[in-house]
């Protein structure tokens, strides 16, 4: 009987920037050990994400274009780096889960190429919510504004790593989704969690007090709001798919971005 090689960190960590962006990483291991390295550093391909959208804004501002091209550009950023499959899965999840239909024939209906009425009134009312709110906060502050770009992404990568955990079913046998379902150990996951928030209060602190809690508070209103529709799914399908953890991941920033904006 042939032993599975130990996972190193490295191994984690290419399966996720290799898996979750289109950064040219090679994956060497698709195995379970591997999977669950790279959702536990899933923050990570995060942090890199937000850090290209918010360089991108900030160099337009630099450059004296205004907040909201910032904010269109900022938003542009992680959909191109994840070649749009996050807003696709969001989509689709809209349209499994507005269909009405029992879960095998949902599962089918996201598994089609074209987009339906919900996926698509779901796509434009994210992408104005995530694009208005980035608005609102470049305009505020640019450094307001870079921060809660890369709040967005951390947040957003941080729900894939709970999404992951164990006691979380896959709704399919096959696909991304299948690949890395239940592969985190809820410690882990909670660890995570837990580091992301005091980095998110950290970096709040360095623009002031009020920052030092809104910051975190945002990243737990995104991974509560992704916790939801992740139940919600997996009462709908029996289960995650990659679709799933496209619209966990959606939910997760645009709701962490919409919370930035209060309180200002």
């Amino acid at each position: 009987m042939t032993e599975t090689p130990p996972t190193s960190s490295f191994d984690g960590l290419r399966f996720a920037f290799g898996t979750l962006t289109v950064l040219p990483v090679r994956v060497h291991r698709w195995d379970r050990a591997a999977a669950r390295g790279g959702m536990l550093g899933a923050p990570v391909a995060g942090l890199v994400v937000g850090a290209g959208s918010a360089g991108l804004g900030l160099l337009l501002l630099l450059l004296g274009a205004g907040p909201l091209l910032a904010a269109v550009a900022s938003v542009a950023v992680p959909a191109a780096l994840t070649r749009g499959l996050h807003l696709d899965g969001l989509a689709d999840t809209a349209d499994g889960l507005g269909s009405g239909r029992p879960a095998e024939d949902a599962l089918r209906i996201m598994k089609q190429s074209d987009i339906g009425p919900f996926g698509v009134l779901t796509l434009v009312l994210v992408l104005l919510a995530q694009v208005a709110a980035l608005a609102q906060i470049y305009d505020d502050s640019w450094a307001r504004g870079a921060l809660a770009a890369v709040v967005g992404a951390v947040t957003a990568r941080l729900a894939l790593t709970l999404a992951a955990r164990a006691g979380v079913p896959a709704a399919r046998p096959e696909g991304l989704g299948a690949a890395v379902a239940g592969v985190v150990p809820v410690p882990g996951a909670l660890a995570v969690g837990a580091g992301c928030a005091a980095g998110a209060a950290v970096a709040g602190a360095l623009l002031g007090a009020a920052d030092a809690v809104r910051t975190p508070l945002a990243l737990l209103a995104g991974v509560v709001l992704a916790e939801l529709l992740l139940r919600r799914c997996v009462r709908r399908f029996g289960g995650v798919t990659g679709d799933v953890f496209g619209g966990v991941a959606e939910t997760a920033a645009t709701t962490a971005l919409v919370v930035l904006t209060l309180g200002g």
